[in-house]
């Protein structure tokens, strides 16, 4: 798994990150497996992690007063996973983070992720590069989900995360949109038509 984050440290950064660096990392984070199911983070707890996937899925979800989950992101292989703001502030979360597969992680606390920041030019410029890509993700997340019609939120998620298709069961592909299940279900349909 170690190897992994190396390598995508190197894709992401575009650098060529030294052992001595690299050690860093390493003692940093810690491997930890979730089976299918089980929860890296539940509502009303305060997140201690941020998680690197090296093998497996997992979403981030709400569930309302109705009892209806809203599924916020998805996250698979070489992505990252936490609450952000509860691991920053310490303040309970608001969310679930379930996997949704067998996962392999390596996590770090925001205890030794302020320690890395201190010691790891590399992490800093990490960090910069998945907050700017984070922001644009957000950004256009929120425009698709106020702004596009059903048949665009489909067309969007078809373009951009095909794999999701194959990966995640259709309630939780329509949850992620915002639509129902059925009208996911209508417009792929109609797609598949055209």
């Amino acid at each position: 798994m170690y190897e992994q984050l190396r390598t995508y440290l190197n894709k992401v950064t575009s650098a060529n990150i030294s052992d001595e660096e690299f050690q860093f990392f390493k003692e940093a984070f810690s491997a930890k497996k979730l089976k299918k199911k089980q929860y890296l983070l539940h509502e009303g707890a305060i997140c201690r992690y941020m998680a690197f996937i090296a093998k497996g899925a997992m979403r981030q979800y709400t569930i309302d007063d109705k009892g209806i989950e809203h599924i916020a992101r998805f996250g698979i292989e070489e992505w990252w996973m936490s609450d952000r703001e509860s691991l920053l502030s310490l303040t309970p979360s608001r969310y679930n983070i379930e996997a949704l597969e067998d996962c392999h992680l390596l996590v770090a606390t925001n205890e030794k992720l302020i320690l890395l920041r201190e010691q790891s030019p590399l992490f800093v410029k990490l960090g910069q590069t998945l907050d700017e890509k984070s922001y644009i993700a957000s950004q256009k997340r929120i425009d698709v989900t106020i702004s596009y019609t059903a048949e665009e939120k489909v067309i969007y998620l078809m373009e951009n995360h095909p794999q999701f298709l194959h990966r995640f069961p259709q309630s939780m592909l329509a949850s992620y949109l915002g639509l129902t299940p059925e009208t996911l279900s209508r417009v792929r349909k109609q797609l598949l038509q055209k």
